[in-house]
C-alpha cells in the first residue's frame, strides 16, 4: 500500500470514533484532510466542528461542514488529527504543517484525542523529525539560543523557494530543532514551554494521545494508552 492509501485507511478508521450529534475537533495536515473528506460522507451526523488551522477550517466548509470558533463551543467530544512522531506511550511530536499552536489548543479541551499516522509514524525515541516550536518573531534569536543550549540545531523555518520566515495563523514563526533524542518527553515539554517567548511546541506529552490508528500493510492497528 501506498503511503496515501495508509492515510485513506486510516482516516476512515476513525470515522468511528466520530460522535453523534456532537461538534468535532479536527487537525491539520495531509491525514487530517484525507479524515475531513471521510467526515464529509457522514456530515448530517454531527453538529459541526472547530478547525485547528485556516486550511483545515477552508476544507471543512468546502464540503459543508459548519465550523464553529472555539470559543462558542462549550465542549468537544473528540479531537482527530496526525502526528509526525508518537510513542508507545502516546507521546507525539506535531507541527509539521505549522499548526501546534491552535491543535494543542483544541486537543486541550477534547474528551478523547484520536491519532491517525500511518505506520512509519511509531518511534521507539523521539525526535528523529525536528521538533517545531512557535515563538513570537521579537523572540526568536533570543528563543534560538535557549533552544541550542538544551542541544539541539535549530533553525527558522522558511516559506518554501523564498529566504522569507514562515509565519503561522497566529502570526508566530517556527524554529525546527534537529538533533534532539527525546528520552523525557513530558519535562522537554516543560522545558521549552518556560522560555520566555515560546508560544508552543510541537510535544504533546503532557496531554498526549488516548488513541493511536496506525496504517500498516496488513491493515490499521490500534493503540490505546
Amino acid at each position: 500500500m501506498t503511503q496515501d492509501e495508509l492515510k485513506q485507511a486510516v482516516a476512515r478508521a476513525a470515522i468511528d470514533y466520530v460522535v453523534d450529534n456532537e461538534i468535532i475537533g479536527v487537525g491539520t495536515g495531509s491525514t487530517a484532510n484525507f479524515f475531513i473528506d471521510e467526515l464529509a460522507k457522514i456530515k448530517h451526523r454531527i453538529k459541526g466542528a472547530v478547525a485547528s488551522s485556516e486550511a483545515t477550517a477552508a476544507r471543512l466548509r468546502g464540503h459543508g461542514i459548519e465550523v464553529f470558533d472555539l470559543n462558542d463551543v462549550p465542549a468537544i467530544a473528540v479531537y482527530i488529527d496526525g502526528a509526525d512522531e508518537i510513542t508507545n506511550t502516546g507521546a507525539m511530536i506535531k507541527g509539521g504543517g505549522a499548526a501546534l499552536t491552535r491543535e494543542k489548543i483544541v486537543a486541550s479541551v477534547s474528551g478523547q484525542f484520536v491519532c491517525i499516522a500511518d505506520g512509519s509514524k511509531l518511534v521507539d525515541v523521539m525526535g528523529k523529525f525536528p521538533l517545531p516550536v512557535e515563538v513570537l518573531p521579537m523572540a526568536r534569536a533570543s528563543v534560538t539560543r535557549a533552544l541550542a543550549a538544551i542541544g539541539g540545531t535549530p533553525k527558522l523555518r522558511l516559506k518554501a523557494g523564498t529566504d522569507e520566515a514562515f509565519i503561522t495563523d497566529n502570526g508566530g514563526m517556527i524554529i525546527d530543532v534537529a538533533g534532539l533524542s527525546i528520552t523525557d518527553p513530558v519535562a522537554l515539554e516543560q522545558q521549552i514551554n518556560q522560555i520566555v517567548g515560546v508560544i508552543a511546541v510541537g510535544l504533546f506529552a503532557a496531554r498526549g494521545a488516548n488513541v493511536c490508528l496506525l496504517g500498516m500493510a496488513d491493515g490499521v492497528k490500534t493503540l490505546k494508552f
